[in-house]
């Protein structure tokens, strides 16, 4: 749907051979809506203004970026090197990250969908690992009548805590959800009329909580920053033999001590007695969803870029503006700037204006 809509306001779109076959997207589809087929990296970045990725740039990506190009991608530049930031910075590349792109709500508009994919997965992920088969604790989430349900504690009341909450309530099991914020635990009790626990997040709750958990979930986010750390190695070890853990923010750092990230291929591995799970970027287990869910987030954004060109855009689109890393070989994310010790100039005063 995005190549079309592209195509048809006269936008010429170059697809990577194969690139959406995980989503059971072929090129012939492409093709059909217009675009081109390319078939190596340098041919993508060779012809193209606008570069369009999911997940993170890689090493060798940044290498092929060229001047003055626009890149959108999950940058994650909070946990990213800072020989990868100043590449952008020589490069003068407009670096816009999906995860800072903000309304002025302080809604996430890209990441919300992606986060409440992430939720709801995670519980799928969290039944498969309590199987005795796959080294768990041999419980079924919901439990039966006479046998108790799993404990599944979350951390982090956002979209996808909540939409772990959901799923995992829609299936039996006892769900505690702990969060800093009073309004969102309020949120969460009238949402789901109170049949989940709530508590304020600090050290003593979570201790408590975590010893009785047979599924850790972190679900927490601070945006454009690294995720603290909640959850020590001693609170790890406190923790049920054979128990779960499952931390959706290893995207930006992870919220527990002991996770580290892994792969789709080698999801898991045992720490302290305990299964980690720790897979960046988890929608693309349901790629074909997850496609739908990013296009319709994301088209209106591409939409503005290709069609009034990146500086008026981003006078246009304050939530646009406030996604840009990079511009013009400054760095416009006080975040970013403080952490690697760069120069920060607001995005505004490079525009000429007021925005955001």
């Amino acid at each position: 749907a995005n190549t079309r809509a592209l195509v048809l306001r006269n936008h010429k779109v170059f697809v990577q051979s194969g690139a959406g076959e995980i989503s059971r997207f072929y090129d012939e589809d492409y093709l059909k809506e217009g675009a081109t087929i390319v078939y190596n990296d340098d041919e993508i970045y060779g012809r193209s203004d606008l570069v369009v990725k999911i997940a993170p740039p890689t090493a060798e990506e940044y290498n092929r970026m060229l001047p003055n190009q626009i890149f959108m991608a999950a940058f994650h530049l909070a946990i990213a090197r800072k020989e990868w930031v100043q590449t952008l910075l020589k490069k003068k590349v407009t670096a816009i990250g999906y995860e800072v792109i903000e309304e002025d709500d302080g809604s996430l508009p890209i990441v919300m969908p992606m986060s409440e994919i992430a939720g709801q997965i995670c519980i799928q992920v969290a039944c498969q690992y309590l199987q005795s088969d796959y080294g768990g604790r041999g419980i079924l989430l919901g439990g039966i009548a006479g046998v108790p349900p799993a404990n599944v504690v979350i951390l982090g009341g956002g979209r996808a805590g909540t939409s772990a909450a959901r799923a995992a309530i829609g299936l039996g099991a006892q769900v505690i959800v702990i969060d800093h914020n009073l309004k969102k635990l309020q949120r969460i009790n009238e949402l789901f009329n109170k049949r989940v626990i709530t508590t304020i997040s600090n050290r003593y709750n979570i201790e408590k909580a975590v010893k009785f958990a047979d599924v850790l979930i972190g679900a927490v986010l601070v945006h454009g920053q690294r995720t603290p750390i909640l959850v020590t190695r001693e609170m790890v070890r406190s923790m049920r033999p054979n128990s779960l853990i499952i931390d959706l923010s290893i995207d930006q750092g992870g919220c527990i001590e002991t996770s580290r990230p892994t792969t789709i291929s080698h999801p898991t591995y045992v720490e302290d007695n305990v299964t980690h799970y720790c897979v960046p970027n988890m929608p693309t287990k349901v790629a074909r969803t997850a496609t739908y869910a990013f296009s319709n987030a994301s088209l209106p954004f591409i939409q503005e870029i290709a069609d009034f060109g990146i500086v008026e855009a981003l006078r246009r689109n304050r939530a646009l503006a406030r996604g840009v890393y990079t511009f013009n070989g400054v760095c416009t994310n006080p975040n970013i700037t403080e952490g690697f010790g760069l120069e920060y100039k607001p995005l505004a005063s490079l525009l000429g204006n007021q925005n955001p």
